[in-house]
């Protein structure tokens, strides 16, 4: 009989967490694992059906696709789903994908007699506020705490393990496994050709944490310089409004297309020359590692994961202060005149998504995996 796992994790939106955790099933169905997603609350039948054709089973826990309001309801309403699930069938692990409420799954989960728990954190430890109850977690119930990079580990424990094939289980570890490309944007095989008209562009939730209110500003300041530039954005979210009225004097220049199914990705990467991450807070960057992977030349905040990926200042990219729309528009403007810089940055980024390939993943959990049910 196959080994089961249960992967449960709190909606199913258009997302990055989404994105990666779909690469965790296609992982384990690779390894020949039984997969079962479980989704607390918000779902759509598009990433539902992804779930579906990835092999995986998918339950629902709320058919409308709608969560509890207030503490009480919802270990109420997460508790009666969790057990009926978890008696229904037995999964020799639970991994539970650790995002806001997915704390109270966790000790639920140990509650009703389950003992091989991990959870996958997909931040860095800056947006909690309190991080007494993740390391209680991870010291007493987890058998495993993984990270997306290392230095989201470091901001969770203050040191980091990253998970090779050497690396063997205690009773309790955390450690990195690097998120993986999605297949569904693959790797540039050709180099990118760069004309005298420049695409800026954002793929991204238009969201105060992903620095979308930088954009426009930034924008305005390099057309200023470079009217032959053109800012894309892909993606919607509450600055949407704001955006566009930002935008309405250069509305000639800049064109919103809102948000984009996954496996149309491809087609607008491949439009945009420099793409800007100016995210507050990032535990990976997985849009960026999209990007380089189709040869955008990457302009992002120098903080979390997405530091960690770009690489020291053009390694990979290009890196700017967080909060600061004048240097992003700096560093665009220095790579716009650099005369040559961006297609070598294009090349290299090419190079480096190379490094985090869904095979490379595949290898680590199954190697995980192996260890917890052997």
């Amino acid at each position: 009989m196959k080994p089961s796992v249960l992967v449960c994790i709190p909606c199913l939106l258009t997302g990055g967490t989404e994105i990666q955790t779909l690469n965790l099933v296609h992982a384990l169905k690779s390894a020949d694992y039984e997969v079962t997603t479980l989704c607390y609350f918000e779902h759509t039948p598009t990433i539902v059906n992804a779930y579906k054709d990835a092999g995986s089973e998918v339950i629902c826990l709320s058919d409308e696709g709608t969560r509890p309001v207030g503490i009480w309801r919802t270990i109420s309403f997460l508790y009666k789903g969790l057990r009926k699930v978890l008696k229904a069938k037995h999964y020799d692990v639970v991994h539970v994908q650790y995002m806001a409420p997915s704390a109270i799954p966790i000790i639920l989960i140990h509650l009703l007699g389950r003992k091989t728990i991990i959870a996958t954190a997909h931040t860095c430890a800056d947006i909690y506020p309190n991080l007494r109850l993740v390391l209680f977690l991870q010291r007493h119930i987890l058998r495993a705490f993984t990270c997306i990079s290392l230095t989201a580990e470091e901001s969770f424990f203050g040191s980091v393990s990253l998970f090779t094939e050497k690396t063997a289980l205690a009773k309790r570890n955390h450690f990195t496994i690097y998120n993986a490309l999605s297949p569904a944007v693959p790797i540039r095989q050709t180099p990118r050709i760069y004309s005298e008209t420049v695409t800026i562009g954002v793929v991204s939730r238009l969201e105060h944490i992903k620095g979308m209110d930088l954009v426009v500003p930034a924008f305005q300041t390099v057309y200023a310089k470079h009217p032959n530039t053109r800012l894309l954005v892909v993606g919607d979210g509450s600055l949407r409004k704001t955006m566009e009225e930002q935008a309405a004097p250069l509305k000639e220049a800049i064109s919103f297309v809102g948000r984009q199914p996954t496996d149309k990705l491809c087609d607008y990467y491949d439009q945009i020359d420099i793409l800007w991450i100016p995210s507050r807070s990032e535990g990976f960057g997985l849009t960026a590692l999209e990007g380089m992977a189709r040869g955008c030349v990457i302009v992002g905040s120098k903080i979390g994961g997405l530091a960690e990926l770009i690489g020291k200042e053009e390694e990979f990219g290009m890196l700017h202060s967080p909060n600061d729309a004048n240097e992003l528009a700096d560093k665009t403007n220095e790579l716009i005149t650099s005369g040559g810089l961006a297609e070598v940055l294009s090349t290299k980024s090419i190079e480096r998504s190379t490094d985090f390939t869904q095979g490379l993943y595949s290898n680590s959990i199954a190697r995980l995996y192996h260890q917890l049910t052997h």
